[in-house]
């Protein structure tokens, strides 16, 4: 199996239903997960012309879950299933 990170964008104030569908799709998907993540709140962004503060909106990247899979089709299918808010961006995880 290869490990995918999936990165979670778009930030709206959690309701109760949205975590509860959040809740049943982590359930759903418990044996895939390898890192359930966790959710950001701010951020900075540091590049060659310094520093800036990175407020949460519809384009921030909110969190993030390292799921195992077999291909990135199959991670793609696992993230299809998702309570999104706005999007997820697959990406497989180099292996050494």
């Amino acid at each position: 199996m290869k490990k995918f990170v999936l990165l979670h964008y778009g930030f709206e104030k959690p309701t109760p239903e949205i975590m509860a569908a959040w809740g049943k799709w982590f359930e759903s998907m418990k044996d895939r997960i390898i890192d359930m993540g966790g959710h950001f709140t701010g951020g900075r962004e540091i590049s060659k012309d310094g520093t800036r503060d990175l407020p949460l909106g519809r384009e921030s990247i909110t969190g993030f879950t390292i799921v195992s899979a077999e291909s990135l089709d199959d991670a793609e299918r696992i993230a299809q299933s998702n309570p999104f808010i706005t999007s997820i961006r697959v990406y497989e995880v180099m292996s050494k």
